[in-house]
């Protein structure tokens, strides 16, 4: 198969839980083990740190791959969803999986995937472990999917563990209160393993420090007065930043050699090192278009704290959202002086736009509908002035479909 029929299968007959939601979600991890058990378990054979959390973790992981990059270590990144290319997902020093290697797993191991029926998540981990394994990296960063006790990832023994934060979402299946919630981030934690906690609640400090105290591991807590910065645009990048800081701090006193010179360059060439996107990313000028994938409560509140900051005449947000988020509690803090065009993303998660539409009216958010996104946003290019800004969120498939 070609590259791109190999992803169109894997699509196909495979589950995500992106695209498809709570139906694609595993409730154990035996069809993981059980896969990279053929494999000559690779998750074995390198180093690695575990990064669970409601958000910022995604820029957590790309903002430590880089600092460990400029210290010159070879690193592996393991992060989802991907917003153009899948192979996105799985990076080497910053760059994508090759084509090759990825039509080459599937085809070799199809049958395993059949024989044991796994997850796309679980297929797409298992070759990120295998590539990374085989690529002999020094150290790789391994993103959450979905909670952490029972996330396909959770396999691994990391050098530490990081929780970024813990906020309500996927309640419909991590469990309708923060305590919940926490408890499924806190399983990524192990025995005698440092495990880093990001900004987050006393609720969810409590539970996280049983867990850590019953596993002994030693627990470490991100400082608020970090003077680091980093090239990631937005409110909650100072906290995700504080929470790398932090982590470079627990890797030091394991021993892993990284220089004050690493720690600050790797900061600020986290975009180029890792080629993140969808961060508080301007993507257009005159107007100006800023657009960022936080798509749940606590991500939309640092959101709008961050549209006050902005100066411009008058604000236009093309907003799209998929069905099983908050959408309520979302458009409830959202602007209502703001000029809104409502859209939808191509996958079988979305909320129509008609819904979110009619939904909007109910918090006099009020605009015009247009389903395909990039469409969207030409129509808000048309209608705002060069002195206007643009914001474009509410889903991570909306911002991957305009990118």
């Amino acid at each position: 198969m070609t590259y791109k029929e190999t992803v169109d299968w894997l699509f196909q007959q495979l589950a995500s839980f992106q695209r498809v939601g709570q139906s694609a979600y595993k409730e154990d991890l035996g069809n993981i083990t059980a896969l990279c058990s053929k494999l000559n378990d690779p998750q074995n054979k390198f180093k690695s740190i575990h990064i669970a959390g409601t958000n910022g973790k995604g820029s957590i992981c790309h903002l430590l791959a880089s600092i460990l990059q400029e210290q010159g270590y070879n690193v592996g990144l393991y992060t989802s969803p991907h917003l153009k290319d899948f192979r996105e997902r799985i990076k080497l020093n910053g760059e994508m999986i090759p084509e090759a290697d990825v039509v080459q797993f599937v085809d070799y191991n199809k049958s395993d995937f059949s024989e044991i029926g796994i997850s796309f998540f679980e297929m797409t981990t298992a070759l990120a472990f295998d590539y990374f394994a085989t690529n002999k990296v020094d150290i790789a960063i391994i993103e959450t999917g979905l909670g952490g006790r029972l996330d396909a990832t959770n396999i691994i023994d990391p050098e530490l563990s990081v929780i970024s934060n813990v906020a309500l979402d996927h309640q419909n299946i991590l469990g309708n209160t923060l305590t919940e919630i926490a408890r499924e981030k806190a399983g990524i934690i192990k025995a005698n393993k440092p495990i880093v906690l990001g900004n987050t609640t006393k609720e969810v400090i409590s539970v996280v420090k049983q867990v850590a105290t019953n596993k002994k591991a030693p627990l470490s807590f991100a400082s608020p007065s970090s003077n680091y910065t980093s090239a990631l645009l937005g409110a909650c990048q100072t906290e995700n930043t504080a929470t790398v800081v932090e982590v470079i701090k627990q890797l030091r006193i394991l021993n892993w050699r990284i220089s004050e010179k690493s720690l600050i360059n790797g900061l600020q060439n986290s975009i180029v090192n890792t080629g993140l996107r969808g961060r508080w990313e301007q993507i257009g000028f005159n107007p100006r278009v800023i657009c960022d994938t936080g798509h749940n409560i606590h991500a939309m509140q640092s959101i709008v704290d961050h549209l006050k900051k902005e100066t411009y005449n008058k604000l236009w947000i093309v907003l799209g959202m998929v069905a099983d988020k908050d959408v309520s509690g979302v458009l409830n803090l959202l602007p209502k002086d703001a000029n809104y065009v409502f859209c939808q993303a191509n996958i079988p998660r979305t909320l129509s736009v008609d819904e979110l539409f009619e939904n909007a009216k109910q918090f006099s958010l009020n605009g015009i509908k247009i389903s395909n996104p990039k469409l969207a946003l030409c129509k808000a290019q048309e209608l705002a002035n060069e002195n206007d800004l643009i914001f474009v969120g509410g889903s991570t498939f909306v911002v991957a479909e305009i990118l």
